[in-house]
This record gives C-alpha cells, sequence and structure tokens, in this order.
C-alpha cells in the first residue's frame, strides 16, 4: 500500500464539480488486485447533509482529487461513500473506489475543453498555460470521454 497527502477534494454535482475544502485527507493505493484507493477527507461539519445523501446513494460518485502537491495534475476516481464519522466539530468521509482515468490525460481533457469553449491560437496556448498551472476543475461530461 502508498499512502499520499490529499490536496484537494472535488465531487460530481449535477455534471459539474462541486468543491469539498479539507481540514486534512489522505488517499491510500491498496496495490490490490481490484486496484482499490481508500480516501479519509476530514471537512466541516456543515457538509454532513451533503455527505449522508452521497452515502444513501447506489450510484459511485465521479470523484476529483489532487495528491501530493497543488501542482499535480487531478485524478479522476469512481467512489462511494463508506463511512461517516463525527470527530469533534468536524467530519470523517470515507471513500473507496478506483481510479477512472489516469491523470496524464488531464491535459487532453482541458485542451479539448478550452477549444469546445472557442479558444484558439494564441488565446488559447495562454489560457492553457494559465489553467494547467490552476488545475480547474472539468465538467463531468468531460472525464467521462474516451
Amino acid at each position: 500500500m502508498k499512502t499520499f497527502k490529499l490536496i484537494t477534494l472535488q465531487i460530481a454535482d449535477n455534471g459539474d464539480f462541486s468543491e469539498y475544502p479539507l481540514v486534512d485527507g489522505l488517499i491510500i493505493n491498496k496495490e490490490n488486485e481490484r486496484r482499490t484507493w481508500l480516501l479519509e477527507a476530514f471537512v466541516e461539519e456543515r457538509y454532513l447533509d451533503s455527505f449522508k445523501a452521497m452515502e444513501r446513494s447506489a450510484e459511485d460518485l465521479d470523484v476529483q482529487v489532487v495528491i501530493s502537491h497543488p501542482a499535480n495534475d487531478p485524478a479522476f476516481l469512481s467512489m462511494h461513500v463508506s463511512n461517516i464519522k463525527k470527530i469533534g466539530d468536524k467530519l470523517s468521509i470515507l471513500m473507496e473506489g478506483t481510479i477512472k482515468k489516469p491523470r496524464s490525460e488531464y491535459a487532453e481533457l482541458l485542451l479539448t475543453d478550452l477549444m469546445e469553449k472557442g479558444f484558439s491560437g494564441g488565446e488559447l496556448l495562454q489560457e492553457f498555460k494559465d489553467k494547467m498551472e490552476t488545475k480547474p476543475k472539468i465538467p463531468k461530461k468531460k472525464v467521462q470521454q474516451s
């Protein structure tokens, strides 16, 4: 198993990603035959209702995370909420799932998104450079393309 620091957590919500600010978090590659990943996010208690609804849902969630360093490309996972525990005035959210897309495809997904928004030429290049620095959310429909 390999453990990494969780930097950001975004979960698909109606075709786009909603960000859940982290107090702290980690993600573990279990390195098993099913290629399972385990995520623990420590978040503010105000997100309890949202995570309870996710826990009740039978569908897996589309999750986008940045691991280890803010400049890293996001990783896309298919996960489900397996446990919610209140710790003081915070929540520990446990999620389990698998990687959907290798993180190396982020640049291609971003470029496709920018081109569909009408950017071209020098403007496209500058926007791409800026977005590769800030690592914006990419709409869910872009993540599911092959």
